[in-house]
């Protein structure tokens, strides 16, 4: 009996009360519950979401990547005068189509060329030179959170410093800008709750110049970036191999935050957390909403910032302290990315849209936009959640801060054991702050998310100690 009672979860009389208000349908018990919570179950999508993946359109994400390519070239030391060829040209049409968008969506959505002068870097960037990101921005009705999804629209070929000859950037990441340009057409119709931006930035290639550039530019502002995502190498589902795993995406999220403090990393050497950062938070809100038929895709969690020492343009996000993790396909085909085109031994090189998976890119977009939606119209990650740790005791005290979101219903206390890799169980706490959970925590660990009045959850924050 004392095992029992060790797994029974106790809520505060106030989270109590708050609990039995919310409303049945949102918040009923799912079947075989057990006395630590209920068993956690993926949230499935709603009618307006299974609509808007319907709308994505496998056609129009094979015509943007074919466009992209035949712009020649896209190297960020390109020409950016010529009307037909180099990233001067992709820049000015991805913006007319940003706009185009952006026109039905009756002023909600503005578009805009962010661009800047970047003094020389060498060894990719020797002279100064004019870096633009095409930024649309979908603003909602609770427009203090933000939500980022990208793509780079700039390319190269084997040279990293050859601005002239062929490199077409079809997978690479034409791909990458079709997927947030699709999602961009498909949602400026559409009313979320919170303000999505959708970017087709520039100088990836040559160091991550125009993501470090946006990133700069929010945290300058103090804007709540609640997640970022860059698409990057999603468009093929071919490895060099030949074989296929068309129905899977790569997610990369990392551990330790790149921008963790020295006294940040105490706290985590004290208390555990190596697997709850809030990216590794994002990447289990992604898989709890898009990886189920609806997107047609499984979505497969990487515990790495981004490939064994490379990287991508969520880097800058997280240097500044936001959420971000990268989507790329599940096997890499290094014949057909930063090579020049050509045919050698009888085998093809090079970036081009023959090479290219669409009906992928298009579940791959499905990926992105069961994410987006489901961020934009949750409530916010819950602020400044913490264990109380004034007294010992072998039961948790969880509290929180109280979110401002219109639509907010209540919170959830969610737990796992310290060696499963994802949130297991599930209790629903209330509109409160504070609950009391009869199980230590120094044997599982705790998370806590918000539910919006639609049902939707958000994503999970993991507490700090609080004295």
């Amino acid at each position: 009996m004392a095992e029992e009672r060790s797994r029974r979860v106790f809520l505060s009389t106030s989270a109590a009360l708050s609990a039995a208000a919310l409303s049945s349908a949102t918040l009923a018990p799912s079947a075989g519950a057990e006395e630590s919570g209920e068993r956690l179950t993926p949230q499935r999508p709603d009618a307006e979401l299974r609509a808007i993946l319907r709308e994505i359109d496998e056609h129009r994400i094979e015509a943007t990547v074919r466009r992209l390519a035949a712009f020649g070239t896209r190297h960020t030391l390109s020409s950016q005068t010529d009307p037909v060829r180099g990233i001067g040209a992709a820049r000015d049409w991805i913006l007319a189509e940003m706009t185009k968008s952006a026109e039905r969506s009756g002023g909600r959505m503005t578009v805009e060329a962010q661009s800047y002068l970047q003094q020389p870097a060498p060894p990719r960037i020797p002279v100064a030179t004019t870096i633009t990101n095409v930024v649309a921005t979908l603003r909602g009705s609770t427009p203090e959170r933000v939500y980022v999804v990208s793509g780079h629209y700039d390319s190269r070929c084997s040279d990293p410093l050859d601005a002239t000859k062929d490199a077409p950037g079809a997978d690479d990441d034409a791909s990458g800008v079709a997927v947030a340009m699709e999602l961009a057409r498909v949602l400026a119709t559409r009313r979320p709750a919170a303000t999505i931006v959708f970017a087709a930035v520039a100088g990836e290639e040559q160091g991550l110049f125009g993501a470090r550039h946006m990133a700069t530019l929010f945290k300058t502002a103090g804007t709540n970036v609640q997640a970022m995502f860059t698409n990057d190498i999603v468009g093929s589902s071919r490895a060099d191999d030949g074989t296929r795993d068309p129905r899977t995406i790569r997610l990369f999220a990392e551990g330790v935050p790149t921008s963790e403090t020295p006294a940040q990393a105490d706290i985590r050497r004290a208390v555990g957390g190596e697997n709850d950062s809030p990216s590794r938070q994002l990447a289990r809100f992604v898989r709890s909403v898009a990886d189920n038929e609806a997107t047609g895709m499984t979505v497969r969690v990487i515990h790495r910032r981004d490939r064994y020492l490379r990287g991508g343009d969520h880097i800058p996000f997280l240097e500044q302290g936001y959420p971000a993790a990268r989507f790329t396909e599940p096997h890499e085909d290094y014949a057909h990315q930063h090579q020049d085109v050509r045919v050698e031994n009888g085998k093809r090189f090079g970036d081009l849209p023959e090479f290219c998976d669409f009906p992928f890119i298009a579940r791959v977009a499905r990926v992105n936009a069961a994410t987006m939606w489901s961020l934009a119209t949750a409530p916010g990650t819950p602020e400044d959640v913490r264990i109380r740790t004034n007294r010992l005791t072998n039961e948790t005290d969880l509290v929180w801060r109280r979110g401002t979101d219109p639509d907010l219903a209540g919170y959830e206390v969610v737990w796992r054991e310290t060696t499963a890799a994802d949130w297991t169980h599930v209790v629903r706490v209330g509109d409160t702050t504070e609950a009391k959970v009869d199980l230590s925590k120094d044997n599982v660990f705790f998370g806590v998310r918000a539910v919006g009045k639609n049902g939707h959850r958000g994503p999970v924050a993991f507490p700090t100690p609080l004295s």
